[in-house]
């Protein structure tokens, strides 16, 4: 189920990026292309048609990355991370380090 979302929620994406390029800056966009010729669709519903498309897919993936996240499993109970903490458990303490030498009254460094 997880994995569907996910795909579902990759796929959105992308129809949310090619929609928002086909859309001009200016307010033109697709809609430029009509100009001349206005039964097909009319130039301000070719807007309205892009808009909704956005706001829409927007949410649609607002909504999938929260279902995803819902029926996620929960990282508090994840085997992995017990199975982790077994491990730093099971490390032993660092033992005390080890004395430095001290120098001796017979050394001849100079210093």
């Amino acid at each position: 189920m997880i994995t569907f979302l996910i795909i579902l929620g990759i796929l959105i994406s992308i129809l949310l990026v090619l929609i928002i390029l086909i859309q001009n800056p200016k307010g033109g966009g697709l809609s430029s292309g009509f100009s001349s010729s206005n039964n097909i669709i009319g130039v301000k519903r070719t807007g309205d048609f892009l808009e909704n498309g956005t706001w829409g897919l927007a949410i649609a993936i607002m909504v999938i990355a929260i279902l995803v996240n819902i029926s996620g499993p929960n990282s508090g109970t994840s085997t992995k991370d017990s199975k982790i903490q077994e491990q730093i458990d099971k490390t032993a303490a660092p033992s005390a380090l080890p004395a430095m030498p001290q120098p001796s009254s017979t050394d001849t460094t100079k210093k």
